[in-house]
C-alpha cells in the first residue's frame, strides 16, 4: 500500500511535558527529558478508508495534561505532497510562547529523494523555559558567575540572522526583470547556473522567490523571538544592495544584512530590536559581529562611520552604552555597571570548525568528524570560537539543482538537514568533545539555522560548566 515517511525529532527541557506525533492509526509520545530523540511514523493508504489517500500527521504539545501547542498538515500516500494544515508553509511555522514556555517547531516537504534528499518528511518540535533572561539566571546580579569574564561563556546563535524574511527581496523582486534576476542570482548560486539559464523568462520570476526562500532563508522567526528563545550572539554582514538590483529597488539604498547578493533585514532594524530587547533586559548582553563573507563587490561596503551613525541614532536617549572586542574580557558585572550591554566587532580572528567539504553534508556525518578532529587538538589563541551546527547542503551541485527544479516555499535543503544535523551535533556538544572544545580561554558561540530552543539550552548548559 502507498505510504509516506515522516522523521520526528525532539527536545524537551521542561518536566511535565509530552509531545506526542500521531498519524491515522499510530501515535508516539515523548517524556524524555533533556534528551535529542528520533521516531519515525508512516502515514498509510492501508490506515485510511478505501476511497481516502490524505491522511493527518500532527504533534501536540501537554504540559500536566494541558494541551498548549496542536499543529497538523494533511499528507497524499500517493504523491507524499502536502494539503490543508498549518505547517505546510516553512515561513508560517513561527516559535509559539505558552505559558513561560517557548516550543519551535519546523516541517520539511520531502520530495521524493533526489540529489540524496531525505524521502521522508521531517517534523521537529523543542520545548524549552522561555530563555529571555538566560544570562540573569547563570549569573544573578552579586554571584559568583557575575564575576566571570564574558569570554568565559558560550553564548547561541542565530546563524545568518537576517535572513529571517522574504520581505525586502520579495519587494526588489516585484520589480526586476528575469535578466537581472539571472544575472544576480547566477552569479551567486552558480551551481544552478544552467538550470536557471534555461528557464523562460516568465518561469524565473516566478520561481525567483520560491529559489530564494529555499537557498537563502535560513531562519523564520523574528529578531525579538530568537532572543527571547535565547540567541546572544549575531553575525551581521552590512552592505547595499547589489547595484543591479537597486537600479529597480522601490526601497531605500541604504545597510541590509547581505546573503550573497540577496538582502535581508535593515541594518538599522536589526541595531534597534536588540536595543530594545535590552532596556527591557538589563540583565543580558548581546555581542554582534560585523563580516562581509560571501558578499560580492557590487554590494557597497558600509564605512565603519556610517555604522556608527545608524548605531547612534538608534541609541539616542537610551540607556545602552556599545562595547568592543576588548570588552569580551571584561565581567558580565563590570558590563552591566558601564550598561555595555551591546557589544559590537568586525572581521574578528576567530576559529571555526566551519569548512566548505565537511560542511557540504545531508546527515551531518562530516560535521561531527571535523568536530571530533578539532576536540582532539582544540585550537587556541582566538578570540572567538565558532561551533558551527549547521550543514550548508546548498554547497552540493546536485542539491541545489534540485532545490531550483522542485522549489517551493517548504522544500529549503536548509532545512531538510535541520533537525538530522542537530540529533547528532548538540549531543556531541554536550559531551566530552564539546567540554574539550570549550576548554580553552576566547568567547565560545554555538550557531545555528532556524534557532531553536534545544541549541539554546545546550549552550546555557556548557555555559553553566564553563563558569564553574
Amino acid at each position: 500500500m502507498p505510504s509516506k515517511g515522516v522523521k520526528c525529532y525532539t527536545y524537551n527541557a521542561v518536566q511535565g511535558v509530552e509531545i506526542e506525533f500521531s498519524v491515522p492509526k499510530q501515535s508516539i509520545t515523548k517524556r524524555d527529558l533533556w534528551t535529542f530523540t528520533v521516531d519515525h511514523l508512516e502515514v498509510d493508504k492501508k490506515n485510511l478508508s478505501a476511497f481516502d489517500f490524505d491522511g493527518r500527521f500532527e504533534f501536540r504539545v501537554r504540559r500536566n495534561d494541558r494541551e498548549l501547542v496542536h499543529q497538523h498538515v494533511t499528507i497524499n500516500t500517493m504523491t507524499g505532497g502536502l494539503g490543508d494544515g498549518t505547517m505546510n508553509i516553512m515561513t508560517q511555522t513561527p516559535s509559539i510562547f505558552a505559558e513561560d514556555l517557548i516550543i519551535c517547531y519546523g516541517f520539511y516537504d520531502a520530495g521524493p529523494g533526489h540529489a540524496g534528499l531525505p524521502k521522508q518528511h521531517q517534523c521537529y518540535v523543542t520545548v524549552t523555559r522561555n530563555w529571555q533572561d538566560w544570562m540573569r539566571d547563570v549569573a544573578a546580579p552579586g554571584s559568583a558567575a557575575a564575576e566571570k569574564p564574558l569570554n568565559r561563556w558560550v553564548l547561541p546563535s542565530a546563524h545568518d540572522s537576517g535572513m529571517n524574511s522574504l520581505q525586502t527581496a520579495s519587494a526588489i523582486l516585484q520589480n526586476a526583470g528575469s535578466g537581472v534576476i539571472k544575472e544576480v542570482l547566477s552569479r551567486s548560486l552558480p551551481r544552478a547556473l544552467e538550470v536557471i539559464n534555461k528557464v523562460a523568462d516568465a518561469g524565473v520570476n516566478h520561481i525567483a522567490p520560491d529559489i530564494i526562500c529555499a537557498l537563502a532563508i535560513t531562519q523564520k522567526d523574528s529578531l525579538d523571538t530568537m532572543l527571547k528563545v535565547g540567541a546572544r550572539y549575531f553575525e551581521f554582514r552590512p552592505a547595499r544592495c547589489h547595484r543591479q538590483f537597486q537600479k529597480v529597488s522601490p526601497l531605500e539604498d541604504t545597510i541590509y544584512f547581505q546573503h550573497g547578493p540577496i538582502p535581508g533585514m535593515l541594518y538599522k532594524q536589526f541595531i534597534h530590536d536588540i536595543v530594545h530587547f535590552l532596556i527591557e533586559h538589563r540583565d543580558e548582553v548581546v555581542v554582534v559581529q560585523h563580516r562581509w563573507d560571501g558578499v560580492p563587490p557590487e554590494c557597497p561596503r558600509p564605512s565603519d562611520d556610517e555604522l556608527r551613525d545608524i548605531r547612534n541614532d538608534v541609541l539616542r536617549g537610551r540607556d545602552v552604552q556599545v562595547g568592543g572586542l576588548d570588552d569580551l574580557r571584561k565581567s558580565i558585572k563590570d558590563l552591566r555597571n558601564e550598561r555595555k550591554r551591546l557589544i559590537i566587532t568586525r572581521d574578528v580572528n576567530q576559529a571555526s570548525n566551519y569548512d566548505d567539504d565537511a560542511s557540504a553534508t545531508l546527515d551531518g556525518s562530516t560535521i561531527v568528524e571535523k568536530l571530533r578532529e578539532m576536540a582532539r587538538n582544540p585550537p587556541r589563541g582566538h578570540p572567538i570560537l565558532l561551533l558551527q551546527c549547521q550543514a550548508t547542503a546548498t554547497n552540493i551541485r546536485d542539491v541545489v539543482i534540485s532545490s531550483v527544479l522542485n522549489s517551493d516555499v517548504s522544500t529549503s535543503p536548509l532545512l531538510a538537514t535541520k533537525a538530522i544535523c542537530d540529533s547528532k551535533i548538540l549531543p556531541l556538544m554536550k559531551g566530552d568533545v564539546g567540554k574539550n572544545l570549550v576548554g580553552g580561554e576566547g568567547l565560545v558561540v554555538l550557531l545555528n539555522d532556524f534557532f531553536d530552543g534545544g541549541t539554546a539550552d545546550t549552550a546555557v548548559s556548557m555555559t553553566r560548566e564553563r563558569l564553574r
